[in-house]
């Protein structure tokens, strides 16, 4: 699974946790970039994430992600 295949599961799994089919992520997307992005939506986000990526992120890895692209940067390292 390269970059953009990621980026696309991505931006479905925000489209639908946030119900706003006009999301498009980026390297650089931040909380503060997407409406609704609280504490608690990060929680069902990160927990979407996982499961269709079918991996578990350590605490460590969740609570340094900075932006979607360490998110995606995680996930291609879990699938490397």
């Amino acid at each position: 699974m390269n970059r953009d295949e990621i980026f696309k599961k991505l931006n479905e799994v925000f489209r639908d946790i946030f119900d706003d089919d006009s999301i498009t992520l980026t390297d650089s997307t931040t909380a503060s970039d997407v409406e609704g992005w609280d504490s608690l939506m990060h929680i069902s986000l990160i927990n979407a994430v996982q499961d269709e990526f079918g991996r578990k992120f350590a605490m460590k890895d969740v609570t340094g992600m900075k932006n979607v692209g360490q998110m995606v940067d995680l996930i291609l390292a879990a699938k490397g």
